[in-house]
């Protein structure tokens, strides 16, 4: 069985368990004395959602048809679905989270990540998004990494400003190889993207300003985002040693949580403090 086959099978179970889940009373049916159905029938949450029963029975029975983001809608709506059986219907349809709950969550998220790396204080951390924009940062992420809240929305582009800051460029040591790195991550999580016009641009950019990327981008490498150590050439206080993480938020997956934590190694930890007091 193929994964797609797989997927449209445990659509069906999802959907018949939650249809199963639903009485008449909620919905203002008559119930016959001789009714031994559990929770509604194919033909009355069909009628309920205002879809065709031999459409629904298919979908039920992991036929290979469409479905759109209408339909889905109207089932989280009839079966009273929460956040993450929404999110779980979308996987399995679709393969893909409902951009609109995506956006929202994301809203509600963002005083909450960014209390979060405030409290780190001496762990410089900043958060990217689908894009690889940089959405969120604390203090020291801004005094090791640069002045986000001045830069243009392009300049916050970890990808645009790798290739085309020479600021960036002499501030990460091995660069060549950060960059790289940088490169096939993105190339590994920007499939989605392909064909829309922000990728496109990017690219076309980058193609045309920097021979590294230029160089590197047809070489469709791929790789995924490992920890590591991260040496650092600050303008002001000098070389900075720093170990990475990048964490996944949960609830919106496709925010990317950067925190890096200054070793004692060149005396970081104490070159951070005093990029902290200035």
């Amino acid at each position: 069985m193929s994964d797609q086959e797989e997927k449209r099978r445990e659509l069906g179970k999802f959907l018949k368990s939650r249809r199963s889940r639903l009485t008449p009373e909620q919905f203002g049916l008559p119930v016959g004395p001789r009714r031994k159905v559990q929770g509604l029938r194919r033909e009355e949450l069909a009628q309920i959602a205002g879809i065709g029963l031999t459409w629904y029975t298919w979908l039920e029975q992991g036929k290979n048809i469409q479905v759109s983001t209408q339909v889905l809608e109207c089932l989280v709506t009839v079966m009273q679905l929460n956040a993450e059986e929404r999110n779980h219907l979308y996987n399995l349809a679709l393969g893909q989270l409902p951009v609109e709950q995506t956006a929202s969550i994301e809203e509600s998220l963002i005083p909450i990540v960014q209390n979060f790396m405030n409290e780190y204080e001496r762990c410089p951390a900043y958060v990217t998004d689908q894009r690889w924009d940089i959405l969120l940062w604390n203090k020291a992420g801004e005094r090791v990494f640069g002045d986000f809240e001045n830069m243009d929305k392009k300049e916050r582009n970890a990808i645009w400003r790798c290739f085309a800051s020479p600021a960036y460029r002499n501030l990460i040591g091995d660069w060549e190889n950060h960059a790289k790195r940088l490169l096939a991550q993105f190339r590994s999580t920007s499939t989605p993207f392909v064909g829309e016009n922000w990728f496109k641009d990017l690219v076309a950019e980058l193609m045309e300003i920097s021979p590294e990327f230029r160089q590197w981008w047809p070489s469709y490498d791929i790789s995924g985002t490992p920890i590591g150590k991260k040496m650092i050439n600050h303008p002001r206080v000098g070389t900075m040693v720093m170990e990475h993480i990048t964490f996944r938020v949960y609830d919106a997956p496709e925010l990317k949580l950067t925190v890096y934590r200054p070793l004692q190694e060149n005396d970081t930890v104490q070159k951070m403090i005093r990029l902290l007091n200035e």
